[in-house]
């Protein structure tokens, strides 16, 4: 990926409108930004909550700047054996566990209750991944990548959204029919082994995949802009995996927990249920607790950061002159990209997460949930690819 610069390049009639185009959304995406900040500090009891508008900004600009996606790194293994996405990963994880472990063996900081994410291991939530991966290749994204990605202006992924929404109230519906399979507590690493030598462990294998994991010669490079022009031009995969960890960790310590995205996609399609007059507080998701269906949508932090992740890819892409308002053409990409959102967001409730909250967190965490996740969703993956050519995807 290139660095856009519109003021040294022959300015066509397209590149001058794209030109144009940038200042206003920089500015419009900074009132937003504004906008969110004291709707958060207005409706959240605590100074927590803008802060985390801030961090979810921070996400965003960064999975921008460094197209740091899940959905790819998965395409890009099983396509072309080209691993450089999981080795991006594998650093960032690693940086997370040396925070999270500590953290979460001490249980609490700054009088802030700590925990992390992970699942029980089972049928529903193997089915799942295995949907997430499928919908993922299908879909145009993963989660994250669908909130940087719209942040960026990709029309498609309004609608990959709009349908992550709609899975995600079903799959929260629908929990008393998988809830009763078979399944079980695995726990976390530290749990087995302690926290210093769950710690060693996990350093180790993410090692090994950061020196032998395969990449490919058109793998994204590992240099990025200098400190100078870190703002307008693209960043490296590594650069970006310093950043998200260092982000995660801060959300941890903020937050009480790790960075998730999901539960925030299924209180938006509970909510819009319940104005459709159905008693969404009756659904098992909501059974124990729903207080978040009546209170305000900016009371919800998961909601506020993945606002702001759309924000600040929004800023990010105005500033580095990328904002660009684009689709694909042909029913295929729509329909792929609806039914790619409808099962990304049931397999997330059904696994508890998606790429952030089942995988990215929960390894960081140490939780055992995250290694399976990342399987079954290989195979969804496998799965989905063979499936894109039904929806005449590239």
């Amino acid at each position: 990926m290139t660095s856009l610069n519109l003021a040294s390049q022959p300015q066509t009639g397209s590149s001058r409108a794209l030109a144009v185009l940038q200042r206003p959304v920089v500015a419009f995406s900074a009132i937003l930004i504004l906008g969110l900040l004291a709707t958060a500090t207005l409706h959240a009891a605590s100074w927590r909550a803008p802060v985390l508008v801030l961090i979810g900004v921070a996400l965003g600009f960064v999975l921008f700047k460094s197209t740091f996606g899940f959905a790819g790194s998965f395409r890009a293994v099983l396509e072309r054996g080209d691993a450089s996405g999981f080795r991006a990963q594998a650093v960032a994880l690693a940086l997370c566990s040396l925070v999270f472990f500590p953290l979460l063996a001490q249980g609490s900081l700054f009088g802030v209750e700590l925990s992390g994410f992970g699942s029980q291991i089972g049928v529903s939530f193997i089915v799942g991944a295995i949907l997430f991966g499928i919908g993922m290749q299908i879909g145009g994204g993963c989660a994250s990548g669908t909130l940087f990605a719209l942040g960026g202006g990709n029309v498609r992924l309004l609608v990959t959204l709009a349908f992550f929404i709609v899975g995600s109230a079903l799959g929260a519906a629908h929990l008393d029919f998988w809830r009763p399979l078979p399944a079980f507590d695995s726990g976390t690493s530290q749990q087995w082994l302690g926290w210093p030598l769950a710690l060693a462990l996990h350093l180790t294998i993410f090692a090994l995949v950061i020196r032998f994991a395969p990449s490919s010669p058109a793998s994204p490079r590992l240099d990025g802009p200098s400190a100078k022009h870190w703002m307008l031009q693209p960043w490296s995969l590594l650069q970006g995996a310093l950043a998200l960890a260092a982000l995660n960790a801060m959300t941890l310590v903020v937050a009480g927990r790790p960075w998730g995205e999901t539960s925030g996609f299924t209180l938006w399609g509970s909510k819009l249920a319940i104005i459709a007059g159905l008693d969404a507080s009756q659904w098992p998701y909501w059974r124990d607790y729903a207080d978040p269906l009546f209170a305000s949508i900016f009371a919800d932090i998961t909601s506020l950061m993945d606002f702001g992740i759309i924000l600040g890819a929004a800023l990010a892409a105005g500033l580095g002159g990328s904002f660009k308002l684009r689709g694909q053409k042909g029913h295929g990409f729509w329909a792929g990209a609806a039914l790619g959102g409808l099962l990304m967001g049931y397999g997330a409730r059904l696994s508890d997460g998606c790429n952030i909250g089942a995988y990215f967190s929960a390894l960081a965490s140490g939780s055992l949930s995250g290694w399976v996740w990342v399987a079954a969703a290989f195979v969804g993956s496998a799965l989905g690819l063979r499936l894109r050519s039904l929806f005449r995807l590239p």
